[in-house]
């Protein structure tokens, strides 16, 4: 049997000007990092649903076998939440900070492990499946605007409200800090 490549020409190598290389090699090494973190959540999360004394919060299927299952994150637990985690990850690193985040001050605080924090997550959840929703092209031409004025304002102010779940967190891009607060259930327990 003869090689069916015989005969023709090999391809010419693709070449890549060089002023294109710097942006193509930043961008692969921003990617690479992403990646490394989002493995090092994931490991972190596993560790977490392994730690004796934290129970995950059963989801609407453990609790009622056959009911509804929810797409919200609080609802899901195990390898389900890390996954819509990494979803919404993403979506807060690429889209949402890029576009919306502004200026970190003291008055509009902001966490970059914001994954730490519950009610950041619930409410960047939120945000981002109305997103999901409002920006497919079945929303309408109106749908984008219905996003910014229903959801993602109102949603940034609290996140961001000094007294919100940021609010011991970086004040100052220069002095980065992450703090959890204790919740009420949290200090009752204490006293």
């Amino acid at each position: 049997m003869s090689d069916p490549t015989a005969g023709t020409p090999e391809p010419e190598p693709i070449r890549i000007p060089d002023e294109d290389l710097d942006d193509l090699a930043s961008s692969l090494a921003r990617t690479i990092a992403e990646v490394r973190q989002h493995g090092v959540l994931l490991d972190r999360l596993g560790t977490e649903a392994d730690t004796p004394g934290i129970e995950e919060p059963a989801t609407p299927a453990e609790s009622e076998p056959g009911g509804p299952t929810s797409v919200f994150i609080l609802a899901m637990g195990g390898a389900e939440y890390a996954a819509e985690l990494a979803g919404l990850g993403n979506w807060v690193t690429h889209v949402l900070l890029p576009t919306y985040g502004r200026e970190i001050s003291s008055t509009r605080p902001w966490c970059s492990a914001w994954y730490e924090h519950q009610e950041a997550v619930a409410r960047l959840h939120g945000l981002w499946l109305a997103w999901q929703q409002l920006t497919d092209a079945e929303a309408g031409l109106t749908g984008p605007s219905t996003w910014h004025r229903d959801h993602l304002d109102h949603a940034l102010l609290q996140l961001r409200a000094p007294d919100g779940p940021f609010g011991a967190c970086t004040t100052s891009p220069a002095r980065s800090n992450h703090r959890v607060l204790a919740t009420p259930d949290q200090l009752g327990r204490t006293a």
